[in-house]
Protein backbone atom coordinates (compact mmCIF):
# COMPACT_ATOMS: atom_id res chain seq x y z
CA UNK A 1 0.00 0.00 0.00
CA UNK A 2 1.34 3.46 -0.92
CA UNK A 3 2.41 5.57 2.03
CA UNK A 4 0.35 8.48 0.64
CA UNK A 5 -2.91 6.82 1.63
CA UNK A 6 -1.89 4.14 4.13
CA UNK A 7 -2.85 6.21 7.14
CA UNK A 8 -6.19 7.21 5.61
CA UNK A 9 -7.13 3.60 4.89
CA UNK A 10 -6.28 2.61 8.46
CA UNK A 11 -8.51 5.43 9.73
CA UNK A 12 -11.29 4.14 7.48
CA UNK A 13 -10.95 0.66 9.00
CA UNK A 14 -11.27 2.21 12.47
CA UNK A 15 -14.37 4.09 11.33
CA UNK A 16 -15.93 0.86 10.01
CA UNK A 17 -15.21 -0.89 13.32
CA UNK A 18 -16.62 2.00 15.33
CA UNK A 19 -19.90 1.89 13.39
CA UNK A 20 -20.02 -1.90 13.84
CA UNK A 21 -19.85 -1.52 17.61
CA UNK A 22 -22.27 1.42 17.80
CA UNK A 23 -24.95 -0.35 15.77
CA UNK A 24 -24.60 -3.86 17.17
CA UNK A 25 -23.47 -5.62 14.03
CA UNK A 26 -21.72 -8.90 14.75
CA UNK A 27 -19.78 -8.79 11.46
CA UNK A 28 -17.97 -6.29 9.30
CA UNK A 29 -15.73 -6.32 6.26
CA UNK A 30 -13.95 -3.75 4.11
CA UNK A 31 -12.44 -4.51 0.71
CA UNK A 32 -10.77 -1.74 -1.31
CA UNK A 33 -9.49 -1.82 -4.88
CA UNK A 34 -7.29 0.95 -6.24
CA UNK A 35 -6.03 0.71 -9.84
CA UNK A 36 -7.50 -2.82 -9.88
CA UNK A 37 -5.22 -3.87 -7.02
CA UNK A 38 -6.32 -4.85 -3.51
CA UNK A 39 -5.14 -2.18 -1.05
CA UNK A 40 -7.22 -3.27 1.95
CA UNK A 41 -8.87 -6.54 2.93
CA UNK A 42 -10.37 -6.39 6.42
CA UNK A 43 -12.65 -8.92 8.14
CA UNK A 44 -14.04 -8.59 11.64
CA UNK A 45 -16.39 -10.36 14.04
CA UNK A 46 -18.62 -13.39 13.69
CA UNK A 47 -21.57 -14.45 11.54
CA UNK A 48 -23.88 -13.76 14.49
CA UNK A 49 -23.71 -12.89 18.19
CA UNK A 50 -24.14 -16.54 19.11
CA UNK A 51 -21.28 -18.07 21.05
CA UNK A 52 -20.17 -20.65 18.50
CA UNK A 53 -20.81 -18.58 15.37
CA UNK A 54 -18.24 -18.76 12.58
CA UNK A 55 -15.68 -15.98 12.36
CA UNK A 56 -15.90 -13.69 9.34
CA UNK A 57 -13.46 -14.81 6.66
CA UNK A 58 -12.65 -13.95 3.06
CA UNK A 59 -15.29 -16.41 1.82
CA UNK A 60 -18.05 -15.18 4.16
CA UNK A 61 -21.10 -14.14 2.18
CA UNK A 62 -23.27 -11.26 3.41
CA UNK A 63 -26.92 -10.66 2.58
CA UNK A 64 -26.72 -7.44 0.57
CA UNK A 65 -30.45 -6.62 0.84
CA UNK A 66 -31.36 -3.70 -1.43
CA UNK A 67 -27.92 -3.62 -3.04
CA UNK A 68 -29.37 -6.41 -5.18
CA UNK A 69 -30.97 -3.57 -7.16
CA UNK A 70 -27.64 -3.01 -8.91
CA UNK A 71 -27.85 -6.55 -10.29
CA UNK A 72 -31.40 -6.02 -11.50
CA UNK A 73 -30.21 -2.74 -13.02
CA UNK A 74 -27.72 -4.53 -15.23
CA UNK A 75 -30.44 -6.90 -16.45
CA UNK A 76 -32.69 -3.94 -17.28
CA UNK A 77 -29.82 -2.31 -19.15
CA UNK A 78 -29.30 -5.53 -21.10
CA UNK A 79 -33.00 -5.46 -22.06
CA UNK A 80 -32.57 -1.95 -23.45
CA UNK A 81 -29.38 -2.95 -25.28
CA UNK A 82 -31.11 -6.05 -26.68
CA UNK A 83 -34.01 -3.82 -27.79
CA UNK A 84 -36.62 -5.68 -25.77
CA UNK A 85 -37.21 -2.32 -24.08
CA UNK A 86 -37.35 0.43 -26.70
CA UNK A 87 -36.66 3.35 -24.41
CA UNK A 88 -36.49 4.36 -20.75
CA UNK A 89 -39.28 6.78 -21.61
CA UNK A 90 -41.71 4.04 -22.61
CA UNK A 91 -44.78 3.91 -20.36
CA UNK A 92 -44.83 0.78 -18.24
CA UNK A 93 -48.39 0.15 -19.47
CA UNK A 94 -46.91 -0.66 -22.89
CA UNK A 95 -45.28 -3.76 -21.41
CA UNK A 96 -47.68 -4.57 -18.56
CA UNK A 97 -51.16 -3.58 -19.76
CA UNK A 98 -52.82 -5.37 -16.85
CA UNK A 99 -51.68 -2.67 -14.41
CA UNK A 100 -54.34 -0.21 -13.26
CA UNK A 101 -54.31 2.36 -16.06
CA UNK A 102 -55.34 5.24 -13.82
CA UNK A 103 -52.72 4.40 -11.21
CA UNK A 104 -49.78 4.05 -13.61
CA UNK A 105 -50.80 6.81 -16.01
CA UNK A 106 -47.67 8.75 -16.94
CA UNK A 107 -45.32 6.28 -15.23
CA UNK A 108 -42.38 5.33 -17.43
CA UNK A 109 -39.57 2.85 -17.01
CA UNK A 110 -37.30 5.83 -16.31
CA UNK A 111 -39.47 6.72 -13.34
CA UNK A 112 -39.47 3.14 -12.04
CA UNK A 113 -35.68 2.79 -12.07
CA UNK A 114 -34.95 6.20 -10.53
CA UNK A 115 -37.38 6.02 -7.57
CA UNK A 116 -39.45 8.85 -9.08
CA UNK A 117 -42.58 6.82 -9.96
CA UNK A 118 -44.64 7.86 -6.94
CA UNK A 119 -46.19 4.42 -6.40
CA UNK A 120 -46.38 2.66 -3.05
CA UNK A 121 -48.26 -0.17 -1.33
CA UNK A 122 -50.21 0.14 1.92
CA UNK A 123 -50.33 -2.35 4.78
CA UNK A 124 -53.21 -4.17 3.08
CA UNK A 125 -51.28 -4.68 -0.15
CA UNK A 126 -53.18 -1.99 -2.07
CA UNK A 127 -51.25 0.24 -4.43
CA UNK A 128 -51.63 4.00 -4.21
CA UNK A 129 -49.98 7.10 -5.64
CA UNK A 130 -47.87 9.42 -3.45
CA UNK A 131 -47.06 12.03 -6.11
CA UNK A 132 -47.15 12.58 -9.86
CA UNK A 133 -44.46 10.56 -11.63
CA UNK A 134 -41.24 12.48 -12.24
CA UNK A 135 -42.01 15.34 -9.87
CA UNK A 136 -40.54 13.95 -6.67
CA UNK A 137 -38.38 11.12 -5.28
CA UNK A 138 -39.17 8.38 -2.76
CA UNK A 139 -37.27 5.17 -2.07
CA UNK A 140 -39.91 2.48 -2.59
CA UNK A 141 -39.67 -1.18 -3.67
CA UNK A 142 -42.71 -1.00 -5.95
CA UNK A 143 -40.58 -0.03 -8.94
CA UNK A 144 -38.14 -2.84 -8.18
CA UNK A 145 -40.92 -5.42 -8.04
CA UNK A 146 -42.41 -4.24 -11.33
CA UNK A 147 -39.07 -4.28 -13.14
CA UNK A 148 -38.08 -7.71 -11.80
CA UNK A 149 -41.35 -9.09 -13.17
CA UNK A 150 -40.86 -7.32 -16.49
CA UNK A 151 -37.39 -8.79 -17.00
CA UNK A 152 -38.77 -12.25 -16.22
CA UNK A 153 -41.42 -11.78 -18.92
CA UNK A 154 -38.98 -10.43 -21.47
CA UNK A 155 -36.38 -13.18 -21.15
CA UNK A 156 -38.54 -16.02 -19.85
CA UNK A 157 -36.28 -16.36 -16.83
CA UNK A 158 -35.44 -14.48 -13.64
CA UNK A 159 -32.76 -11.82 -13.85
CA UNK A 160 -30.33 -13.88 -11.66
CA UNK A 161 -30.33 -16.64 -14.29
CA UNK A 162 -29.79 -14.08 -17.04
CA UNK A 163 -26.81 -12.64 -15.16
CA UNK A 164 -25.42 -16.11 -14.41
CA UNK A 165 -25.38 -16.90 -18.12
CA UNK A 166 -24.07 -13.57 -19.37
CA UNK A 167 -21.85 -12.32 -16.55
CA UNK A 168 -21.27 -14.50 -13.49
CA UNK A 169 -20.10 -17.57 -15.40
CA UNK A 170 -17.90 -15.40 -17.61
CA UNK A 171 -15.98 -13.81 -14.73
CA UNK A 172 -16.05 -16.77 -12.35
CA UNK A 173 -18.36 -15.54 -9.59
CA UNK A 174 -18.88 -18.41 -7.13
CA UNK A 175 -19.61 -16.46 -3.92
CA UNK A 176 -22.56 -14.53 -5.33
CA UNK A 177 -26.06 -15.97 -5.43
CA UNK A 178 -29.69 -15.98 -4.31
CA UNK A 179 -29.50 -18.54 -1.53
CA UNK A 180 -32.31 -20.90 -0.53
CA UNK A 181 -30.46 -23.37 1.71
CA UNK A 182 -28.18 -23.00 4.73
CA UNK A 183 -24.42 -22.91 4.35
CA UNK A 184 -21.68 -22.17 6.90
CA UNK A 185 -20.36 -19.37 4.66
CA UNK A 186 -23.58 -17.34 4.88
CA UNK A 187 -23.56 -14.50 7.41
CA UNK A 188 -26.70 -14.16 9.53
CA UNK A 189 -28.81 -11.01 9.64
CA UNK A 190 -28.92 -9.36 13.06
CA UNK A 191 -31.89 -7.59 14.58
CA UNK A 192 -31.46 -6.51 18.17
CA UNK A 193 -28.54 -8.07 20.04
CA UNK A 194 -30.79 -10.22 22.24
CA UNK A 195 -32.90 -11.49 19.31
CA UNK A 196 -32.19 -14.76 17.48
CA UNK A 197 -30.35 -14.11 14.19
CA UNK A 198 -32.17 -14.42 10.87
CA UNK A 199 -30.91 -16.61 8.04
CA UNK A 200 -31.84 -14.23 5.21
CA UNK A 201 -32.60 -17.24 3.02
CA UNK A 202 -35.35 -17.20 0.43
CA UNK A 203 -37.68 -19.74 -1.07
CA UNK A 204 -36.62 -19.06 -4.65
CA UNK A 205 -33.56 -17.91 -6.60
CA UNK A 206 -35.58 -15.99 -9.22
CA UNK A 207 -34.54 -12.60 -7.82
CA UNK A 208 -37.91 -11.61 -6.41
CA UNK A 209 -36.78 -12.07 -2.82
CA UNK A 210 -34.07 -10.32 -0.80
CA UNK A 211 -31.85 -13.40 -0.51
CA UNK A 212 -28.78 -12.33 -2.47
CA UNK A 213 -25.56 -13.18 -0.62
CA UNK A 214 -22.16 -11.91 -1.80
CA UNK A 215 -18.64 -12.11 -0.42
CA UNK A 216 -16.81 -8.79 0.03
CA UNK A 217 -14.27 -9.65 -2.68
CA UNK A 218 -16.96 -10.50 -5.23
CA UNK A 219 -18.97 -7.43 -4.27
CA UNK A 220 -15.86 -5.37 -5.04
CA UNK A 221 -15.37 -7.28 -8.31
CA UNK A 222 -18.96 -6.39 -9.23
CA UNK A 223 -18.03 -2.76 -8.72
CA UNK A 224 -14.80 -3.18 -10.70
CA UNK A 225 -16.77 -4.65 -13.61
CA UNK A 226 -18.75 -1.41 -13.73
CA UNK A 227 -15.71 0.82 -13.26
CA UNK A 228 -13.96 -0.95 -16.17
CA UNK A 229 -17.11 -0.46 -18.27
CA UNK A 230 -17.70 -4.17 -18.65
CA UNK A 231 -14.12 -5.37 -19.13
CA UNK A 232 -12.54 -8.04 -16.93
CA UNK A 233 -8.96 -9.23 -17.48
CA UNK A 234 -8.91 -7.60 -20.89
CA UNK A 235 -12.15 -9.24 -22.05
CA UNK A 236 -15.27 -7.23 -22.82
CA UNK A 237 -17.78 -9.28 -20.82
CA UNK A 238 -20.54 -6.66 -20.80
CA UNK A 239 -20.97 -4.09 -23.58
CA UNK A 240 -19.77 -0.68 -22.42
CA UNK A 241 -23.12 0.83 -23.45
CA UNK A 242 -24.89 -1.45 -20.96
CA UNK A 243 -22.74 -0.15 -18.10
CA UNK A 244 -23.19 3.43 -19.27
CA UNK A 245 -26.98 3.18 -19.08
CA UNK A 246 -26.82 1.86 -15.49
CA UNK A 247 -24.37 4.35 -14.08
CA UNK A 248 -25.28 7.65 -15.77
CA UNK A 249 -27.77 10.10 -14.28
CA UNK A 250 -31.13 8.99 -15.70
CA UNK A 251 -33.74 10.86 -13.70
CA UNK A 252 -35.53 13.92 -14.96
CA UNK A 253 -34.62 17.29 -13.46
CA UNK A 254 -36.44 17.80 -10.16
CA UNK A 255 -37.87 21.11 -9.01
CA UNK A 256 -36.41 20.30 -5.60
CA UNK A 257 -32.63 20.56 -6.06
CA UNK A 258 -31.93 18.61 -2.85
CA UNK A 259 -33.26 15.32 -4.27
CA UNK A 260 -30.67 12.68 -5.23
CA UNK A 261 -29.69 11.75 -8.76
CA UNK A 262 -29.98 8.13 -9.86
CA UNK A 263 -28.85 5.92 -12.67
CA UNK A 264 -30.67 2.58 -12.83
CA UNK A 265 -31.18 2.32 -9.04
CA UNK A 266 -27.56 3.40 -8.39
CA UNK A 267 -27.05 6.75 -6.62
CA UNK A 268 -24.99 8.79 -9.09
CA UNK A 269 -23.02 11.94 -8.39
CA UNK A 270 -24.04 14.72 -10.76
CA UNK A 271 -24.21 17.97 -8.88
CA UNK A 272 -23.91 17.18 -5.15
CA UNK A 273 -27.36 16.81 -3.58
CA UNK A 274 -28.20 17.29 0.10
CA UNK A 275 -30.44 14.20 0.20
CA UNK A 276 -28.04 11.99 -1.74
CA UNK A 277 -26.21 9.18 0.02
CA UNK A 278 -23.04 10.35 -1.74
CA UNK A 279 -21.15 13.07 0.09
CA UNK A 280 -20.48 16.49 -1.40
CA UNK A 281 -16.73 15.80 -1.81
CA UNK A 282 -17.26 12.66 -3.91
CA UNK A 283 -16.16 13.30 -7.52
CA UNK A 284 -18.71 13.71 -10.28
CA UNK A 285 -19.50 10.46 -12.08
CA UNK A 286 -19.13 8.31 -8.96
CA UNK A 287 -21.94 5.95 -7.97
CA UNK A 288 -23.02 3.90 -4.98
CA UNK A 289 -25.53 1.22 -3.98
CA UNK A 290 -26.37 0.00 -0.49
CA UNK A 291 -28.70 -2.20 1.53
CA UNK A 292 -30.56 -1.98 4.82
CA UNK A 293 -28.16 -4.42 6.52
CA UNK A 294 -25.23 -2.12 5.84
CA UNK A 295 -23.51 -3.37 2.66
CA UNK A 296 -22.26 -0.48 0.56
CA UNK A 297 -20.56 -0.56 -2.84
CA UNK A 298 -18.91 2.71 -3.83
CA UNK A 299 -17.32 3.20 -7.27
CA UNK A 300 -15.23 6.29 -8.05
CA UNK A 301 -14.09 6.03 -11.70
CA UNK A 302 -12.06 9.26 -11.69
CA UNK A 303 -9.90 7.87 -8.86
CA UNK A 304 -9.99 4.26 -10.11
CA UNK A 305 -11.31 3.17 -6.70
CA UNK A 306 -13.88 0.58 -5.65
CA UNK A 307 -14.87 0.07 -2.01
CA UNK A 308 -17.05 -2.75 -0.69
CA UNK A 309 -18.15 -2.34 2.92
CA UNK A 310 -20.20 -5.00 4.71
CA UNK A 311 -22.25 -5.24 7.90
CA UNK A 312 -25.06 -7.61 8.95
CA UNK A 313 -27.33 -5.50 11.17
CA UNK A 314 -30.76 -4.42 9.94
CA UNK A 315 -31.20 -0.65 9.90
CA UNK A 316 -27.48 -0.45 10.39
CA UNK A 317 -27.48 3.35 10.28
CA UNK A 318 -31.04 3.69 11.65
CA UNK A 319 -32.60 6.91 12.76
CA UNK A 320 -32.58 10.40 11.35
CA UNK A 321 -28.78 10.59 11.05
CA UNK A 322 -28.37 7.71 8.59
CA UNK A 323 -27.64 10.07 5.67
CA UNK A 324 -24.89 11.73 7.67
CA UNK A 325 -23.05 8.43 8.19
CA UNK A 326 -23.41 7.34 4.58
CA UNK A 327 -22.22 10.68 3.25
CA UNK A 328 -19.35 10.73 5.76
CA UNK A 329 -18.17 7.33 4.56
CA UNK A 330 -18.05 8.29 0.89
CA UNK A 331 -16.43 11.63 1.72
CA UNK A 332 -13.73 9.87 3.75
CA UNK A 333 -12.97 7.50 0.87
CA UNK A 334 -12.72 10.39 -1.56
CA UNK A 335 -10.44 12.36 0.75
CA UNK A 336 -8.05 9.40 1.06
CA UNK A 337 -7.54 8.85 -2.65
CA UNK A 338 -7.87 12.35 -4.08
Amino acid sequence: MKQSYRQGVEVLVSWVEDIKEKNGSSAAALYILKDNQVVMEHYSGKHSHQKHARYVQADSQFNVASARKSYLALAISFAIYDKYIHSLDDPISRYMPELDSNLVMGVTIRHLVTHSHGLDVDEHGHWFREFEAGTDWAYRNTGVDIMAELIHRIYGKGFPQLLEERVFSEIGLKETGWRTSADEKLVNIIGEVDEPPLSGLGTSNDGKEKNLFVSPREFALWGQLHLERGRVNGKQVVPAEVIEICTSVQNEEYRNASLPDNGLFWYVQGNPRIKSELGERVPRGSYQILGVTGPTLLVIPSLNVVVAKMYNKRYNYGGKNYLYYLREFSNKVSDIFC
